[in-house]
């Protein structure tokens, strides 16, 4: 009884500590956030489905970068779509972090997330020379040479070994011996 009321206090200890966390990470914001933004090389495209047309408008994304802190600083892009959903991109964004909000055209915010452009997305590939006589195995082998005294008193070592693994086995075999 004491250890399942022990494991069960642990346990909502962990709980307890692990929610704030849970809720503080990143993943959660976006989760709550009305929005989906998405990075492909240095395309950046966002939608959302809580805005709804307004004046003939469903409103506008800002990409923010480090600096800025206006909606209207950022680069702006129309949304475009219908009741459903709502989208907006932007090409050739330099790599760093950037904010994306979205404003809808009736003044809510749709939600914001920070995002990393990471930049190209397309490998470079590029050409290596090959060694002209190949994997030359077995020659070389170490970066420093060692004196005759290392491996004589390497030899001596596992013949010692070889000598005691004998003696341990050859008294094994008899039990009545002390």
């Amino acid at each position: 009884m004491r250890t399942i009321q022990l494991f069960s206090r642990s346990g909502l200890a962990v709980a307890a500590a692990a929610l704030p966390l849970t809720l503080a990470s990143p993943a959660a914001a976006a989760w709550n956030s009305g929005i989906s933004v998405s990075t492909s090389g240095s395309n950046v495209s966002v939608t959302t489905t809580t805005c709804t047309p307004f004046n003939g408008s469903l409103g506008n994304a800002s990409l923010l970068s480090g600096g800025q802190a206006n909606f209207t600083q950022g680069r702006l892009a129309m949304l475009t779509g219908s009741n459903i959903s709502q989208s907006g991109a932007w090409s050739n964004v330099s790599p760093g972090t950037y904010t994306v909000v979205v404003v809808c055209a009736n003044g809510s915010t749709a939600g914001t997330q920070t995002i990393i452009v990471s930049g190209n997305s397309t490998p470079t590939i590029s050409a290596t020379a090959s060694p002209s006589r190949g994997v030359m195995g077995g020659v070389g082998g170490s970066v420093e040479h060692y004196g005759t005294i290392t491996f004589a008193v390497g030899a001596a070592l596992v013949a010692v070994g070889a000598v005691a693994t004998g003696w341990y086995l050859r008294r094994r075999t008899k039990p009545y011996r002390l």
